[in-house]
């Protein structure tokens, strides 16, 4: 464990579910999840270690199992992400990371799985950011089964605005890009990859703390949006 990984390093919300542990432990625990976060990217397996380290000193906690999910998903060990989620699930009680248990169905070549558990629960019960991470996965699941019309359908949601760029839009925009020219439709998919670009320079270079940043609107002629769209069995 380097010298400069501290337990006030974890995010303060994270670091409050630590509290039920003795002092000595939560700061361990703390420093390993701090450690799991650096490393995800560039050394998953790593990462997973530290996450495991965790789990064996605070497996009752949220925050360790969800991290535990996350870094055996980064490995792409979907099982045991699966079973890491629906035990953070449990413990949290939160739906936060059904996009993620989705993929991990996919992932473990269940595409139907996938698709009846994003909508085991009320898409607008979920955090915005959640019910665009959930179409994409569903989305996805779609194009598994080979049903890409439907894929379209599952990106086709009010936050599919190219007139205003959030955290999640750029991933939204090229999702659909992507189905898009896989119907064949160059033109209208270039026309989304050219919003997602534009997305997301906006947002590099825009206020983190605004809510929404309003971005230039294309002025090419693509497919109308609707504002609801239903869901295809």
């Amino acid at each position: 464990m380097p010298d400069d990984v501290v337990p006030n390093q974890l995010d303060r919300v994270a670091r409050a579910q630590l509290k039920t542990l003795s002092k000595e432990n939560a700061d361990e625990v703390a420093r390993h999840l701090v450690m799991a976060a650096r490393l995800i990217d560039d050394d998953p397996q790593l990462a997973h270690a530290h996450a495991v380290s965790a789990g064996r000193r605070a497996g009752r906690i949220a925050v360790v199992r969800e991290t535990l999910a996350i870094t055996a998903y980064a490995t792409g060990d979907f099982a045991l992400a699966l079973r890491e989620l629906r035990t953070y699930r449990r413990i949290s009680g939160r739906d936060d990371q059904l996009p993620m248990m989705v993929d991990c169905e996919r992932g473990l070549g269940r595409p139907a799985k996938a698709l009846a558990l994003g909508r085991s629960v009320p898409r607008a019960s979920l955090p915005v950011e959640v019910q665009v991470e959930l179409a994409i996965a569903m989305s996805g699941a779609r194009l598994d089964l080979g049903q890409t019309d439907a894929a379209l359908v599952e990106l086709q949601i009010p936050q599919l605005n190219p007139d205003t760029a959030f955290s999640w839009s750029p991933a939204l925009f090229d999702a659909y890009a992507t189905v898009l020219e896989d119907l064949g439709r160059a033109e209208e998919a270039e026309a989304w990859f050219e919003r997602s670009d534009v997305a997301t320079a906006a947002l590099s270079s825009g206020d983190d703390d605004d809510d929404e940043i309003e971005v230039e609107v294309f002025e090419e002629d693509v497919e109308e949006v609707p504002e609801e769209s239903g869901e295809d069995d």
